[in-house]
């Protein structure tokens, strides 16, 4: 017997294995989570066309392109050609 019949025998080697899971798996946890909160955010497609939106309104305002320009550059942003 292991130190002379102290201890809790299998159980105690039961408790200590799930214990250590809950405590890896608590560690692994926490660096997903920041990993996943600290890390910048990609900007998705929809962000990227309101973005392009965005720069083609304000060249039309600035007098850079024309509203022919204008209106054949935004259907083509809205996916219509």
């Amino acid at each position: 017997m292991w130190h002379d019949g102290w201890g809790w025998g299998a159980g105690g080697f039961l408790l200590m294995v799930l214990m250590m899971m809950l405590v890896w798996g608590a560690i692994i946890a926490t660096v997903v989570w920041a990993i996943r909160q600290f890390r910048p955010r990609e900007a998705g497609a929809e962000s990227a066309s309101t973005s392009a939106m965005r720069i083609l309104e304000d060249r039309f305002a600035r007098g850079e392109i024309d509203a022919d320009e204008f209106q054949r550059r935004r259907e083509i942003l809205r996916g219509g050609g």
